[in-house]
């Protein structure tokens, strides 16, 4: 069941986004709304039908009760939670100063839900794209104000995660990436500014680690545990690149690979063993199983 919007007017404040709208509330998505609403936003979550918008719904209510579980926000949790709402209709999203799309990574259905949502924009508000690999500016392309779009690439989980990858497309103006910046220090996180090419800084480098890794793993090199803890333990990662492939979900780095290997060619090649895994629905901890057991 959908909480209901009262429609106001945006607010011209851009230090901060006094309300955010998220498209699409999987797990990215109720990421992404949980962090604004931590920090004061009033956030609106568009799904495509009750059943998405239910799922959203709890998902974002779990978060906040974790985080006031663990002590680490101020305030009453029933006024966070007064702040956000979910919806089925785009039309919300004309009152939101920022809005984020954060569907699945696929480019036909992305530039279509971007060319959705800033049908309602108001003339001062901004457009993100939450991509971790795709052309912003090619998903800029059917835009009307493409100044005012550029992408904001979150890491998974989000409220944990100190980085966004502020991505700079070609027609991104430079007020745009300067309320970015704005943004990502009101989050308490650290922004580092990139050109928009394949795979930006931060997924290439991650899916060149992984594909490396799950090469060793078939080639019997070591196993899972051994290849992560190379990583972990001689390189302080915080996490393996297996096992940070199994969170981030293997379809989403088998798709990102096959784009990098289109666009910059064979040295990112996926590897048998992740088309096997895909193949056969082990995606990771989303489905309890990838390179590890999550069951």
């Amino acid at each position: 069941m959908t909480n209901t919007v009262e429609a106001t007017p945006p607010s011209p404040s851009l230090s901060f986004p006094a309300t955010v709208g998220v498209l699409g509330g999987g797990r990215m998505g109720a990421g992404i709304a949980h962090a604004f609403l931590l920090k004061g936003s009033k956030v609106i979550v568009v799904e495509r039908n009750d059943e998405a918008a239910q799922g959203a719904e709890d998902r974002v209510a779990a978060a906040v009760a974790a985080s006031f579980a663990r002590g680490v926000v101020d305030g009453e949790e029933h006024e966070v939670i007064a702040r956000f709402s979910v919806s089925l209709d785009y039309a919300h999203f004309a009152q939101c100063d920022l809005v984020v799309e954060a569907v699945p990574e696929d480019q036909k259905l992305k530039t279509a839900a971007l060319t959705a949502v800033a049908k309602h924009l108001s003339p001062h508000a901004y457009l993100a794209t939450n991509t971790s690999s795709l052309s912003v500016s090619g998903l800029a392309t059917s835009l009307a104000r493409p100044e005012q779009f550029l992408g904001l690439h979150f890491f998974n989980p989000v409220p944990a995660s100190t980085l966004i990858e502020v991505v700079v497309a070609e027609k991104s103006s430079e007020e745009t990436v300067a309320a970015a910046r704005r943004w990502v220090s009101g989050l308490g996180k650290t922004a580092i500014v990139v050109r928009d090419v394949p795979g930006f800084a931060s997924s290439r480098l991650g899916v060149a680690i992984a594909l490396e890794a799950m090469r060793m793993l078939e080639e019997g090199v070591a196993s899972a545990e051994d290849i992560d803890n190379a990583m972990v333990l001689g390189y302080k990662h915080p996490v393996g690149p297996l096992r940070t492939t199994d969170i981030v979900g293997l379809d989403v780095r088998l798709n990102i690979a096959e784009y990098l290997q289109e666009t910059l060619g064979d040295r990112f090649a996926p590897p048998q063993i992740l088309r096997d895994k895909v193949a056969a629905a082990e995606l990771g901890r989303k489905t309890g199983r990838g390179f590890y057991d999550w069951n």
